[in-house]
């Protein structure tokens, strides 16, 4: 599609994985931390446009179904000598026609609140990113007989159970995903999985998510779990803000960096009470 924006012609078009290459440059350019490994991994579980002018991308933007009621968008992304031309509110455009009716979630800058709002988005909590290198974390012994152990591939289906059950969400081919590609470790009593975290590479070094638990003891144990073998890393978590992990995980070396809203249209999914997702697996996929 062509479209004509401040007297210079802008194509949008699907993207591809030959557009890696330029994304990430894109993604560079306005100081996001993704790799190029990080595009491809988001590009293969969702579906994408660019825009282009002269054959070059100056912008982004993804999306990511989730069963069939359900969804997330991100990368939106503008270079910085195309932004305020109604690039975004395009990328936005087809990305919404693609998701339909969908319940969707994303999470907004400050900067970006605004013309979501106005596509009929409406705040429905905060999100607070940690990062920094990760101290030695003295373990955290939940009550009740519960521990923290490694996955064994026969807890797949319930770990994609509790992902489902505390976003409201289908989230069965992105969890498959992410512990293929990561380390999973769950909280256990008595062999069945209470909660999980996933710890994978990520931007500038390691992140922590999605993290799914029964309440906050059982998270910071989950945390807690992965400084045996990552203390001394770089890592990165984003936080329901309502959670009540961000002093702890200032303890951890683990410093509040940045906030996002988390927004959402077409209602909001209606999640399982009895366990709460703490750490999202990235401000695009949420």
């Amino acid at each position: 599609m062509l479209t004509q924006t401040h007297n210079t012609t802008i194509t949008y078009r699907r993207m591809n994985e030959g557009d890696i290459a330029a994304a990430h440059v894109l993604s560079q350019a306005v100081r996001w931390p993704h790799r190029a490994a990080d595009w491809q991994f988001v590009l293969r579980v969702g579906a994408g446009w660019v825009a282009e002018q002269d054959g070059a991308v100056v912008g982004t933007g993804l999306c990511w179904k989730q069963g069939d009621h359900h969804a997330s968008l991100g990368m939106i992304i503008v270079s910085p000598e195309h932004q305020g031309k109604g690039i975004g509110r395009e990328l936005m455009r087809f990305v919404l026609e693609e998701l339909g009716d969908r319940c969707i979630l994303l999470n907004a800058t400050a900067a970006g609140q605004p013309l979501y709002e106005r596509l009929g988005f409406a705040a429905i909590g905060t999100l607070c990113q940690h990062q920094g290198t990760l101290t030695a974390i003295p373990p955290v012994a939940p009550e009740g007989g519960t521990r923290v152990r490694p996955a064994a591939p026969e807890d797949l289906p319930a770990i994609i159970a509790l992902a489902n059950r505390a976003t409201g969400m289908k989230r069965d081919t992105l969890v498959r995903e992410l512990a293929g590609m990561g380390e999973v470790s769950v909280l256990e009593r008595d062999g069945a999985p209470l909660g999980f975290s996933i710890m994978r590479q990520f931007g500038r070094g390691r992140l922590i998510g999605p993290l799914v638990a029964p309440d906050a003891d059982g998270a910071r144990a989950l945390i807690a779990h992965w400084s045996d073998a990552y203390a001394g890393t770089f890592v990165r978590i984003d936080i329901d803000g309502a959670g009540g992990l961000g002093p702890w995980l200032e303890q951890a070396g683990l410093a509040q960096v940045d906030t996002a809203v988390i927004m959402a249209r077409n209602g909001a999914p209606r999640r399982d009470a009895g366990v709460t997702q703490f750490a999202i697996i990235n401000q695009a996929l949420c």
